[in-house]
């Protein structure tokens, strides 16, 4: 087995869009619908799969030539919606952010300048073609940034709980493992193709107007009770994304490969999304003391899993 199929989903986390099949133009209508009767397709850990075969060659191809035809695949109230992956242009988003996150030396031995000067190129080109584009993915590394939470209820939430492969062989059934929580309906939680074994699942699924409503009165409790600040700012650039996708849509929050990094007891003691919106209602009820309590909480939650990137 390669050393590309064989590494886990990375500690990361995942807002995903769903949209109707009514929402994409022709013929990529057609290829969605094709795409969605096929009886399985691929989830989070495939794609990872790829794009690090990707970065073996020397030099490395930090960026795939051509962009994804695969997407997640959902059902919200019995219609499908697609979450395409849009491989090619999350890889150039992400490369953009790496500037400032390495001293020069790291970024210039983990990828050459020559490289990075060629897909910042690539991508020049292709975004005065596309100036609309935008991914239907976003994603965030050693946590969930607060502000997503903002998104959703506590009814909203889906917990399943891993299960342990049931020999040594069976460890490589972490397959997946983002699949179960954004690319299907069919409750596979991360099966591994012998069905070994079982990663945990997280996940909170709504639809885009509940998300867009709740947003808005997020938005609304903050500006009327506090100054401006990271959480404001946060949640105005994550509904102006919203904005550009269709109103009967779907929204999911996935924990992806979070659940690999922390405790099954701590995944099922989450309720994030519900301390998020008792801080929200303390606010709207003018009680600045128990939204701070609240989101002080919060806050201390999620710092301790930001610092296990820093680990020995």
């Amino acid at each position: 087995m390669s050393v590309a199929s064989s590494v886990l989903i990375p500690y990361a986390s995942y807002l995903r869009v769903y949209e109707p099949l009514a929402a994409f133009p022709e013929p990529e209508r057609t290829h969605w619908a094709r795409y969605a009767r096929l009886p399985r397709t691929p989830g989070a850990q495939e794609e990872l799969r790829r794009s690090l075969a990707d970065l073996l060659p020397t030099p490395p191809v930090p960026v795939p030539v051509h962009e994804s035809g695969e997407a997640f695949v959902a059902r919200l109230d019995g219609v499908v919606v697609v979450c395409p992956w849009r491989t090619r242009l999350r890889g150039w988003l992400a490369l953009q952010e790496l500037d400032g996150q390495f001293p020069e030396p790291v970024l210039d031995a983990m990828l050459p300048p020559v490289v990075r000067l060629q897909v910042a190129g690539d991508y020049e080109r292709w975004l005065s073609r596309n100036p609309d584009a935008r991914p239907w993915i976003r994603t965030a590394v050693w946590q969930v940034p607060l502000r997503w939470f903002a998104l959703f209820g506590d009814e909203d939430r889906e917990y399943a709980p891993g299960e342990r492969p049931s020999c040594a062989d069976g460890a490589d059934g972490a397959d997946g493992a983002g699949g179960a929580g954004g690319a299907g309906d069919e409750g596979a939680a991360g099966a591994g193709a012998d069905g070994a074994g079982r990663a945990p699942v997280l996940r909170y699924r709504t639809t885009m107007a509940q998300a867009r409503r709740r947003l808005a009165r997020a938005l609304r409790a903050l500006r009327e009770s506090i100054d401006d600040g990271p959480m404001t700012e946060g949640l105005i650039e994550v509904g102006r994304w919203l904005e550009e996708f269709h109103p009967r849509a779907m929204v999911e929050l996935d924990f992806g490969g979070l659940v690999h990094a922390l405790p099954e007891e701590w995944l099922a003691a989450d309720r994030s999304a519900a301390q998020l919106a008792e801080g929200i209602a303390a606010l709207r009820a003018g009680d600045g003391e128990r939204a701070s309590e609240a989101y002080g909480r919060l806050a201390e939650r999620w710092r301790t899993v930001r610092d296990l990137r820093f680990a020995n």
